[in-house]
């Protein structure tokens, strides 16, 4: 199956962008300006991704409230038309097929958006309309971001986190959100592909730097924000995960949930804690942890913190283990001394 664009390459590949693959998509990995350049750009001041590559599909009319309030983990009535919801979609055993943004959008009409690889899956169980390719979706991301954002327009500036507002861009209609996924405050913009490209640029002029999939998974890493394929995904719960607040209990039935019950009776096996390195040396994904000389789980992402100047991951561990216990990370015979630490590693701002 041939790579699907983002409404934006040919913008990408005028700036220099180095390509990669990811989801079946193919989308920036960083800029000529270089990951760490544009992590930290983001931390202290604007920079602008485009993820398109996430999905979007349109629920829409009558039922299509019930139909997601039974098939996902979190609580629709816990918000209202005009706002977004975090939440999740299980398998029949629990474990989370994936993680998703519910935008709530009128009052019969929902934008639910899946991770890249996870569209067409989302989608059969959903059902919906996949409009994905009609719109491109820009994250303006950092504690600058609204200031900026508000020279193109006050309305997407001005949303409210985990909010939604219709903004216009050369009369077009389109949605900004209050949502992302770096750590910082910021708008994600969904915007019609035919004036997609005209929007990226508008941006890029008024000062905001682009920053590609690099810079977007180390922000989320010291965030400690899960990636589907590493801390979600088959086999993994929302409890071993350590996102128990995104299941709603005193709601009616929703897809996994008896398997999730069971689990919640009996306790977690393991649950995602955070770890950070006494170097720079970066942990790298599968790498076990020890103590002892025994193996308490595994890393499931981790990279050089940029903030800290470190080494950090996420790792599965024994439910037990407390902030402060000492490991080890086996990094292909080499050891790395780490030790637990609270999450997120680092806060906004």
């Amino acid at each position: 199956m041939p790579l699907r664009l983002s409404p934006l390459d040919r913008a990408h590949r005028a700036l220099g962008a180095r390509m990669v693959t990811f989801g079946g998509w193919e989308m920036p990995l960083s800029y000529p300006s270089g990951t760490l350049v544009e992590h930290r750009t983001c931390r202290q001041g604007a920079v602008a991704f485009d993820v398109s590559h996430l999905g979007t599909i349109r629920v829409s009319g009558p039922g299509s409230f019930d139909r997601l309030q039974e098939a996902l983990t979190n609580d629709l009535d816990r918000v209202r038309p005009g706002r977004a919801q975090y939440s999740h979609l299980l398998d029949s055993d629990g474990s989370v097929l994936d993680d998703l943004i519910v935008w709530w959008v009128h009052d019969d009409e929902f934008h639910v958006m899946p991770n890249a690889s996870n569209t067409g899956r989302v989608s059969a169980v959903l059902g919906g309309e996949d409009v994905t390719g009609a719109r491109a979706v820009i994250a303006v991301q950092g504690p600058e971001a609204r200031r900026w954002l508000a020279d193109l327009s006050i309305d997407a500036a001005s949303v409210g986190r985990f909010r939604l507002k219709r903004f216009e861009w050369e009369g077009t209609a389109c949605v900004a959100a209050g949502t992302g996924y770096t750590g910082e405050d910021g708008v994600e913009c969904a915007v019609p592909a035919r004036v997609a490209e005209s929007f990226w640029e508008a941006l890029l002029d008024v000062g905001i730097l682009p920053a590609g999939l690099g810079a977007r998974d180390t922000l989320r890493l010291e965030a400690a924000l899960p990636l589907h394929g590493h801390e979600l995904g088959p086999g993994i719960t929302p409890l071993q995960a350590d996102l128990a607040w995104v299941v709603a209990w005193d709601k009616g039935p929703f897809r996994g949930r008896e398997a999730l019950e069971a689990e919640r009776r009996h306790g977690v096996a393991r649950r995602l804690g955070g770890l950070e390195v006494e170097g720079r040396q970066p942990p790298r994904a599968g790498y076990p942890v020890l103590a002892a000389g025994q193996t308490l789980g595994q890393v499931t992402s981790g990279n050089f913190s940029p903030t800290l100047g470190r080494g950090i991951a996420l790792a599965f561990l024994p439910p037990h283990m407390r902030v402060g216990s000492q490991v080890e990370i086996d990094a292909r015979g080499q050891t790395m001394p780490a030790r637990v630490v609270e999450r997120p590693f680092v806060t906004a701002g």
